[in-house]
């Protein structure tokens, strides 16, 4: 089951806990405005648990350097709870993570059924 998250007017989303992953499903913009909101709101959610995290950003209209900056810091924050962050990314989110050349340091996943089989072990058809 679903619940909204507390973000900003310009960034919205739901988070859903499964068995050992939660899943967080985000529209809108992850820029210098949204940046705090998104990084404390997430960040809480990671220390609560489980720490297997999957942002879907599929839905992202754009991502700047200060969002980039979150998604580095909830990698590490996942290395160090012993979790694993999964990003379901577009074709626009993707072209931005490359751009700065973090794709080696980012788990960028197709789409979501991929993420979580990154997470699970399971494969998927």
């Amino acid at each position: 089951m679903s619940e909204p998250l507390a973000l900003t007017q310009s960034l919205r989303g739901t988070r859903e806990i499964r068995d050992n992953y939660q899943v967080f499903r985000l529209t809108g913009l992850i820029d210098a405005f949204s940046e705090s909101a998104f990084r404390k709101v997430i960040s809480k959610c990671f220390d609560d648990g489980p720490a297997n995290v999957i942002l879907d950003l599929s839905k992202i209209e754009f991502i700047d350097s200060s969002g980039l900056g979150v998604l580095v810091q909830l990698a590490k924050k996942a290395q160090e709870h012993q979790g694993q962050l999964q990003i379901v990314t577009n074709p626009r989110v993707t072209q931005t993570v490359k751009l700065v050349r973090l794709e080696n340091f980012l788990p960028l996943q197709p789409d979501l059924a991929t993420a979580i089989a990154q997470i699970t072990g399971e494969t998927h058809s």
